[in-house]
């Protein structure tokens, strides 16, 4: 199997951000986005979706959190768009729903090539260290924006700390199902013959 990895750099007036990814990793992760919530729920991410993550973003904080988890997720959506390549293999699809205590997320994914994000579900509080709560939805929606995914997303609690946290790990563990390769096939998952 080809190595399934990627190198993103972006340097906006906003942000400058190096993102690295091995899809097939054993879920290491280096992480320092200057936002020490985004930076666990990254490390989460990586460790329960089995995927070796280096990302370093320097952005402007002093105005608010938006610019620099926007353009961490943008960055990590083409990372995982260029190590999957043609996606050749690949099982396309996956479900998953993961608690946390009280809180319950789930996670519906295609790595289709066509963007869509659907979320239901809102935050029980505002913020969650310096992270505002609401930044997550929009977190997965550039994600799927920039990475080519289908992705429908929910959530429901009581604890936005939890409630970010299982959706963090419910994307990792979704998209490490729909990303693995099926042995069985040589071809993308698409009656179309491409994704």
């Amino acid at each position: 199997m080809t190595q399934r990895t990627a190198a993103v750099t972006r340097e906006t007036a906003e942000t400058a951000i190096e993102v690295t990814l091995d899809v097939d990793g054993d879920g290491d992760a280096t992480v320092d986005t200057g936002i020490g919530f985004l930076d666990h729920m990254l490390g989460s991410f990586a460790t329960h979706g089995l995927f070796d993550l280096t990302v370093q973003c320097d952005g402007d904080l002093e105005v608010d959190d938006h610019h620099t988890v926007e353009d961490v997720a943008i960055s990590l959506g083409e990372a995982f768009t260029e190590a999957l390549g043609e996606k050749r293999g690949i099982r396309r699809f996956a479900d998953r729903k993961v608690p946390l205590d009280e809180a319950v997320a789930g996670v519906v994914v295609d790595v289709s090539g066509r963007p869509y994000f659907d979320f239901d579900g809102e935050f029980s509080q505002d913020a969650v260290g310096e992270m505002t709560s609401h930044m997550a939805q929009h977190f997965l929606r550039s994600l799927a924006m920039n990475a080519g995914l289908t992705l429908h997303a929910g959530v429901e609690g009581e604890n936005a700390h939890h409630e970010v946290e299982a959706l963090f790990k419910c994307l990792a563990r979704a998209l490490d199902d729909a990303t693995r390769i099926d042995e069985r096939r040589s071809d993308v998952a698409s009656t179309k013959g491409e994704l």
